[in-house]
């Protein structure tokens, strides 16, 4: 027994040395940095080159982050002190190429016995790749009389999505099973949409060739019927920004004799009163500035009126188009639902116009227009229109954005997407 108390004391002893070397080994705690947050904390597959912020504190010069227990260039941020204030890294597209997870820590350099600089590790994701927004080359066919039976409807085109084999699989774990792209038939105030994320026999889907059977009930009477095709986010995006979208290039369906003209598939024009009579308007505080929606070519656009009231003298009530460029083109597309600061300045409103900024993003997206109305900077103020459903680092581009919803100051902007 005594024999066996000595063993016991000498591995405890070995224990506790090895607990206390300046090597980092699994024994050991961290004793450098904390991090608390990575930003962005998860990536697609694929991805390009990009700067990865390391949030925490107690770093210091010479500090270097890891990302599996490699070291990799690492940029500091100090000030005038020589206080290490932030820390980033860039990240090669060779570690973010497959979907899986990364450990990242940051080492600092040792400082005395038992410290070995190392920071506790926080789990970067790898999502899997962004899905691709779909395009439509054509559809066939292209019209059929008033009042036709049901018919099948072949859209060609690329990018398609197939469903899982079991139609009911994407409802039950959609994190994890691929859903199919979503074919989506708009004549104004009717909106459908026909997806395999419900057992549906009467739909296949190939990466370039979708077939569905069109009811009865949607040819009833003539229109003009807008064509288009919705891929969703990718299966398991951590962030929800899997890519996907709405095919830009929408394809138009002519029942009986209407008359459809334009690249956008412009509905018909009693169903298109319809919708827009829907539409609420909004009034800035003092009742000056109304913001509404009306259709102009048989698209909604957004429009604010200055009515002058309350306004003592040299005021003459006009009214600006807001779904349009700076220099006046009028959205090509569809914008609705406005939402005014309470001085009437901002203006927030979804649009599924492609004009309205540079590379806009395809399918309805958040707009914020500066009037310029009661601006400090007088006449210098210049009206801007600004993407709000994105942001440079690509968050929620191809994804469906509606309803907003201003603070009073213009700051602030709610939207559903």
């Amino acid at each position: 027994m005594r024999r066996l108390g000595t063993a016991l004391a000498v591995i405890a002893t070995i224990f506790a040395v090895i607990g206390c070397n300046d090597y980092g080994n699994t024994f050991q705690a961290p004793t450098g940095a904390t991090i608390i947050g990575l930003s962005p904390a998860d990536i697609p597959a694929g991805s390009s080159d990009f700067t990865l912020t390391i949030v925490g504190g107690g770093f210091v010069p010479k500090t270097v982050v890891q990302w599996n227990g490699q070291t990799i260039p690492t940029q500091l941020q100090t000030n005038t002190a020589g206080t290490v204030t932030g820390v980033t890294a860039t990240v090669s597209a060779a570690l973010v190429a497959k979907p899986g997870q990364a450990s990242v820590n940051t080492l600092s350099p040792q400082s005395g016995a038992g410290r070995n600089g190392l920071s506790n590790s926080i789990t970067f994701i790898i999502d899997p790749p962004l899905n691709p927004v779909p395009a439509i080359t054509s559809i066939s066919p292209s019209q059929t009389p008033a009042g036709s039976p049901a018919f099948t409807l072949t859209v060609n085109g690329g990018n398609f999505i197939p469903a899982a084999s079991d139609p009911n699989a994407c409802l039950a774990a959609p994190n994890t099973t691929p859903c199919g792209s979503q074919v989506n038939w708009n004549m104004g105030a009717v909106q459908s949409s026909f997806t395999t994320r419900t057992p549906n026999a009467n739909m296949t889907i190939t990466a370039t060739t979708i077939t569905l059977t069109i009811p009865s009930s949607l040819l009833a009477t003539s229109g003009c019927a807008l064509v288009t095709v919705s891929n969703p986010p990718s299966s398991g995006a951590g962030s929800g920004t899997g890519g996907g979208g709405t095919s830009p290039n929408g394809k138009t369906f002519v029942i009986g004799g209407a008359t459809c003209t334009g690249a956008a598939a412009k509905t018909s024009s009693a169903s298109a009163v319809r919708a827009v009579e829907e539409e609420t308007p909004t009034l800035s505080v003092d009742g000056r500035h109304v913001a509404y929606t009306a259709l102009q070519s048989n698209i909604a656009q957004v429009f604010v009126r200055d009515t002058c009231t309350n306004v003592a003298s040299g005021c003459e009530p006009k009214t600006m188009l807001i779904s349009g460029t700076v220099d006046g083109i009028a959205g090509d597309a569809d914008s609705r639902s406005p939402s005014m600061s309470s001085d009437g300045r901002y203006i927030a409103f979804s649009s599924a116009a492609t004009n309205l900024v540079a590379d806009a993003p395809a399918g309805r997206q958040i707009y914020l227009r500066d009037t310029c109305f009661g601006s400090a900077d007088g006449q210098s103020c210049k009206p801007t229109t600004q993407l709000l459903s994105t942001d440079s680092n690509g968050s929620l581009v191809g994804t469906e954005a509606i309803l907003p919803s201003v603070s009073a100051s213009g700051r602030f902007v709610a939207f559903v997407a």
